[in-house]
C-alpha cells in the first residue's frame, strides 16, 4: 500500500473546511417560514434558531378559544424548525459524505 501524498491530504482537508465553513454560514444567513392551519399562522424563523416574525391572520384571533391560537403558534414553530434542519441536512449532508473512508486517502 503506498502512502498518500501528506500536501494532497492538507490541501483535501482544508478545502473540505472551507466548504463546511461556507455552508454553515449560508444556512445561518438563510431563512425559512413556518406555518399552521393552512397559512393562518406563520413565523419566519433563521438559520440560526431566532425568530425575527410572527404573523396571525385575525380570523383565528378568538379571545374564546385561546388554546388553538397557541397550539397554532407551537405549530407554525415546529414546522419552521422543522424547515431549519432539513436546511442544514442539504447543506451539510454533501460534507459530511466527504469524510467517509474514501475522504483523505481512506485515513479514516
Amino acid at each position: 500500500m503506498t502512502q498518500p501524498d501528506m500536501n494532497q491530504l492538507i490541501q483535501q482537508a482544508q478545502q473540505m473546511q472551507a466548504q463546511l465553513q461556507a455552508a454553515q454560514q449560508e444556512i445561518l444567513n438563510s431563512s425559512v417560514e413556518g406555518e399552521a392551519g393552512n397559512g393562518l399562522v406563520k413565523v419566519t424563523m433563521h438559520g440560526n434558531g431566532t425568530i425575527s416574525d410572527v404573523r396571525i391572520d385575525p380570523q383565528v384571533v378568538d379571545p374564546e378559544d385561546i388554546d388553538t391560537l397557541q397550539d397554532l403558534i407551537t405549530g407554525a414553530l415546529q414546522d419552521a424548525h422543522t424547515k431549519v434542519s432539513k436546511l442544514a441536512e442539504e447543506k451539510m449532508g454533501p460534507l459530511s459524505k466527504g469524510f467517509g473512508n474514501d475522504a483523505l486517502g481512506g485515513l479514516f
